[in-house]
């Protein structure tokens, strides 16, 4: 069975940037790096400043996460 001819009025697919890696791996580190920053933060003030730095990270990553799919649903 032969092939269609292609469409001509069909526009080509969307280029994608070749820094889509980057900014995914920037969009997982901020989150994680601000996290943690908050659960020290708060961690200080409550004198549990290793388990809240743990948990900020954990919080983080899955924010970065959430964002990454959010943002790049085909990665």
């Amino acid at each position: 069975m032969p092939c269609p001819p292609p469409d001509e009025h069909q526009p080509p697919p969307p280029r994608r940037s070749p820094n889509r890696g980057i900014v995914a791996g920037s969009l997982i580190l901020s989150p994680v790096g601000l996290g943690a920053g908050i659960g020290y933060g708060l961690g200080a003030l409550i004198g549990a400043t290793a388990l809240l730095v743990i948990l900020g990270v954990f919080a983080g990553f899955a924010a970065g996460i959430a964002l990454v799919i959010t943002r790049f649903g085909d990665i």
